[in-house]
């Protein structure tokens, strides 16, 4: 899916901030849930899971599942020159994610993960 990913296609799916919040709280922290999002991001679940749809749509996201949990990474077959964006921008502008970042750190009975088979 993400092998018809075109500088267009990639910049539309990142023109909305919430959608960038989301690419790079997933890119920093390898995998997250709903959930954890929604604490990071303080806002609702239907709004982060319209979001991490759209993500996914559009290529740049994965899902796998885990007993009740959707976790969310980069798609696997992401080329490099969006990942080379992603880390870009996050080096960048570690200040401007910092609050989310905070809110995720700060957050109780997060998930446990069993290492992904794929």
């Amino acid at each position: 899916m993400a092998d018809h990913l075109t500088p267009t296609t990639v910049f539309k799916c990142l023109a909305d901030e919430t959608r960038v919040r989301v690419m790079l709280l997933v890119a920093c922290e390898q995998e997250l849930c709903v959930c954890e999002l929604t604490c990071a991001l303080d806002l609702s679940q239907p709004k982060v899971s319209r979001h991490l749809a759209q993500l996914r749509s559009g290529g740049l996201l994965a899902d796998r599942r885990q007993g009740q949990w959707v976790y969310y990474r980069l798609h696997p077959n992401l080329p490099g020159w969006v990942h080379s964006i992603l880390t870009t921008v996050l080096d960048a502008n570690k200040h401007w994610l910092s609050p989310d970042s905070k809110r995720l750190e700060e957050m109780g009975d997060r998930p446990e993960r069993v290492a992904a088979c794929c």
